[in-house]
């Protein structure tokens, strides 16, 4: 009998040269999908990878001072790259994609003739707001404060040659297929789609570039690279060999049973995606899940806003398998979780440690102290006392199924726990210490209390194994489950394991956390890494040598800054009114807009070269000059005004 299929994906990751734990929360809930699938075995593949191409690449590479190829290279597959955060997560993918993958490049050009020949792509002219990180173009209408309504940053005006995908045409059925299926979950992310982007009317989409060359050719008309959405998205295909030789798994496992997101892209994933494949005429997936962000202080984790948490330091600090079941358990997995290190710390405490840990480490303890670490066949039941444990935990598989084929892992790992608590409580309903008093009279009762214990461990940790793979095992050894006992199928009923089942003492695998002592080793693992992660500082050389008179030629006086406010259509000029000691005015224009805000600078007391020959700028004159310190951070040049004691006069000079 041929197995169920199971195609399941994570967006490809825009490659990034810091990595935090938000980058890892999707794939880790992928990664747990795909273990459950495996588990009630389906044959599963797992697709992740990396969307290497564009004009942020291209920039940064060139700051870096190498190739396109060579940054994307580095940072893929270097140290502490993706590929190495996902072996250090124990992600199970069975397939990475780069769209720098010379087979992903020719299914590309492909697939984008396909639809140009179709008529679907057409030739035209693009003019809007570009939000360059990003790599979105926006309308006036779908910018938030004049600002990208994903980042926050600035856009700013593109216009340029293009091609463009008739997106338009595809507006009914798309807004049918999220409106009438249960395509695009959860269910708020419809309303989402539907009422800020179909509604208004979807617009043509932009589907190739001309102002950058970092992408793949447009191989019947130069000069073009196909953009980011035919090249990323198309990779769920392309990944399977659709229209390359590379693999011949598409009429396998396409159409994919979920491609899992963040709530960032689900527009790409609900509207752009299905519509490139009605355009091709192949089937949709046939869910997309929208998940929430993992919010630090509030916002969205981000390098930019230096918010990041370095996953490193945590897997480090707590373990790879605790980390993992942190970010399931914690979460709701279709909204937004508040992220904290103190969390983190209590979940471990309270799931790990007291309630999981503990339950193992009494039972496994009590067998080998009361029975020598196997338990007698001959055992008695106590209906009154058994009946709620037996239940619960005959009916969990069931109960977990369902939470987990509705793509909530939260849920599934609640109901396990339920049962983990109850398990707890047991022990205390039936007071095994108690019992051992008299094992003449009241040992068969005392070996089903811990055949019960051992069964109930034994179908919780089967269950957890798609969270915590390697802490699983290890608990699967202590309570006697051989290769047979962690099956899908064991599960289906209460009473897999043998009557008299053997334990085998081992470590704790979740030892508690000092909450004090471990916060103040994260504050110092991040502040040592930091201190590494500083970059370097570049300063422009020294100067031909001048001869004295001409420095002393140069009037440089301490200005009291009076007023300051931006020059009129100049993005980087300030313009500001200055006590110079003579009893008037002076203007002087300064190009520091970007590093400073006006009315911060009111007050202050800088230095000016007042004799410097007055010049027009933007239609102003300006008297002289400001003097300020530069130097490059990281490809990016920092600049600080010369700013002196406040109780240095106006007009006095330096000398």
């Amino acid at each position: 009998m041929e197995r169920e299929k199971f195609y399941i994906t994570t967006p490809i990751y825009y490659p990034s040269d810091k990595l935090h734990i938000g980058h890892t929360y999707c794939t880790v809930a992928t990664d747990a999908m795909a273990r459950f699938k495996r588990l009630q075995g389906c044959d599963v593949l797992f697709l992740t990878g990396t969307d290497e191409h564009g004009q942020k690449i291209e920039e940064k590479a060139k700051e870096a001072g190498v190739t396109p190829q060579q940054f994307v290279d580095n940072i893929v597959a270097g140290e502490r790259g993706v590929l190495d955060l996902w072996k250090l997560m124990n992600i199970s993918n069975d397939r990475f994609i780069r769209t720098t993958d010379d087979y992903h490049v020719l299914s590309i050009q492909r697939i984008f003739r396909r639809m140009y020949d179709n008529g679907d792509i057409y030739k035209g002219a693009y003019k809007g707001k570009y939000c360059t990180p990003c790599e979105s173009f926006w309308t006036d209408s779908q910018l938030q404060d004049g600002k990208c309504p994903d980042c926050g940053r600035e856009v700013h005006e593109a216009e340029e040659e293009a091609y463009f995908f008739r997106l338009s045409k595809y507006a009914e059925p798309v807004r049918k297929l999220l409106e009438d299926t249960d395509f695009l979950q959860p269910r708020s992310r419809v309303h989402e789609m539907v009422n800020n982007f179909i509604k208004p009317g979807l617009e043509d989409l932009c589907v190739s570039r001309t102002s950058f060359s970092w992408g793949i050719p447009v191989d019947f008309d130069p000069g073009h690279v196909v953009y980011v959405w035919v090249d990323a998205l198309s990779n769920y295909i392309t990944a399977l060999g659709f229209d390359n030789d590379r693999y011949h798994d598409y009429d396998r496992y396409w159409p994919a049973d979920v491609h899992f997101v963040g709530k960032e892209i689900v527009r790409f994933h609900s509207i752009i995606w299905p519509a490139m494949l009605m355009s091709m005429g192949l089937p949709l997936p046939k869910h997309v899940f929208g998940h929430g962000w993992l919010l630090l202080d509030g916002g969205k984790m981000s390098k930019s806003k230096g918010n990041v948490v370095d996953p490193y330091i945590l897997a480090r600090q707590f373990g790879v398998d605790a980390l993992r079941f942190f970010l399931m358990r914690t979460f709701p997995f279709g909204s937004d979780g508040n992220f904290s290190n103190e969390l983190l710390i209590q979940t471990i405490n309270t799931d790990l440690a007291n309630d999981l840990g503990n339950l193992l480490s009494r039972t496994v303890s009590m067998v080998g102290k009361y029975f020598g670490g196997t338990l007698p066949e001959q055992q008695a039941d106590d209906p009154a006392l058994d009946a709620e444990l037996v239940t619960m935990g005959g009916g969990l598989r069931d109960r977990y199924e369902a939470a987990m084929e509705a793509f909530a892992p939260h849920k599934a790992l609640e109901e396990v726990f339920a049962l983990v608590s109850r398990s707890n409580k047991y022990i205390d309903e039936n007071a095994p210490w108690i019992l051992a008093r008299d094992m003449e009279h009241n040992g068969a009762r005392l070996a089903r209390v811990m055949y019960n214990l051992l069964e109930a461990l034994r179908i919780s940790t089967v269950l957890l194994l798609p969270f915590m793979p390697e802490s699983m095992v290890k608990a699967l050894d202590q309570v006697g489950a051989d290769a047979a006992l962690r099956t899908w199928e064991s599960l289906a009923r209460w009473g897999g394991l043998p009557a008299a089942a053997s334990v085998t003492r081992g470590e704790n695998l979740f030892p508690r956390v000092d909450m004090d002592k471990a916060l103040a080793a994260l504050e110092a693992a991040a502040e040592e890494a930091r201190k590494a992660d500083l970059p370097a500082l570049e300063f422009e050389p020294p100067s031909p040598e001048v001869e004295f008179d001409t420095f002393a030629a140069c009037d440089m006086r301490a200005v009291k800054v009076k007023d300051c406010v931006p020059v009129k259509k100049s993005e980087k000029l300030l313009c500001f009114t200055l006590d110079d000691g003579t009893g008037e005015d002076r203007q002087i224009l300064s190009g520091i807009a970007k590093w400073y805000r006006p009315e911060d600078l009111i007050g202050k007391t800088l230095v000016a070269i007042v004799n410097l020959k007055p010049r027009k700028m933007m239609g102003l004159m300006s008297c002289g000059m400001l003097l300020s310190a530069t130097h490059t951070e990281h490809g990016e040049e920092k600049l600080n005004l010369i700013i002196v004691d406040d109780a240095i006069p106006a007009g006095a000079r330096l000398c």
